[in-house]
């Protein structure tokens, strides 16, 4: 493999992934990053050499990629499609639907342990930015939301969750690290909005869900595009400088 400075994937969280896994993580995000172009043909036997593994973990990492439709499988690999702004706001449209729905049930559900739980994570989240760590906050904004999500016991809303985790967590990976390097005192309003998260959860308050929800959902589908936009020229020109 790489040296692992040059991966874009946080490495300690793919200690218990398979081959495919890593490779498909990888290639995800210098994708939706935009660092692998639209219109970009990837080698099967280049990837395998790349990444120090046989062709077949390689195959399995293009196919989950192709369902994501970031690839189009052709013969002895793929081409890269265009990621567009539309398709961004749209998983953000399917997200504040799964979040809408799970609040609505969490209104007639007991919450005090999901409450604790998210709290938890709270803290976890406050530590990262004190830290500057854009990676382990990253991981503790899924977990956030994930949690809620998984708090109603849904098995359907579980799986269009999991389809949509990939992507989202790429792009949070993404506009994470750009807010860190460029915009780090959006984190205070980013804190408040998780807070009435869990005030709103807690008290069962379902106008005060609606205004959580909209305080942060607004927000990020106003600027993902901007975001998105900013982090590939961002990190566009970090490879260039490193040529």
């Amino acid at each position: 493999m790489k040296d692992s400075g040059d991966f874009m994937y946080p490495l300690q969280w793919l200690s218990k992934a398979s081959a495919g896994e890593r490779v498909a993580s990888e290639l995800r995000m210098r994708i939706i990053s935009g660092v692998v172009e639209s219109g970009s043909i990837l080698s099967e036997n280049q990837l395998a050499s790349e990444f120090s593994v046989s062709r077949s973990p390689v195959r399995e990492a293009l196919k989950v990629l192709s369902s994501e439709n970031l690839i189009r499988l052709k013969r002895m690999g793929a081409l890269v499609l265009n990621i567009t702004e539309k398709e961004i706001q749209e998983m953000y449209d399917v997200r504040l639907l799964i979040e809408s729905f799970v609040f609505e049930r969490l209104v007639h559900m007991e919450t005090d342990e999901l409450v604790k739980d998210l709290s938890k994570i709270f803290e976890m989240m406050k530590i990262a930015i004190q830290y500057k760590d854009a990676d382990e906050f990253s991981k503790q904004d899924l977990l956030f939301h994930e949690t809620i999500i998984r708090s109603i016991g849904h098995s359907h809303i579980q799986m269009i969750w999991d389809n949509l985790k990939p992507t989202l967590e790429s792009l949070i990976l993404l506009s994470m690290r750009y807010r860190f390097e460029e915009m780090y005192e959006d984190f205070e309003r980013i804190i408040a909005n998780h807070a009435l998260y869990i005030e709103a959860i807690h008290k069962k308050d379902r106008d005060l869900m609606v205004q959580s929800l909209h305080r942060n959902f607004d927000d990020v589908q106003g600027r993902v595009e901007e975001l998105w936009m900013s982090q590939q020229t961002f990190t566009k020109g970090v490879e260039k400088e490193d040529d």
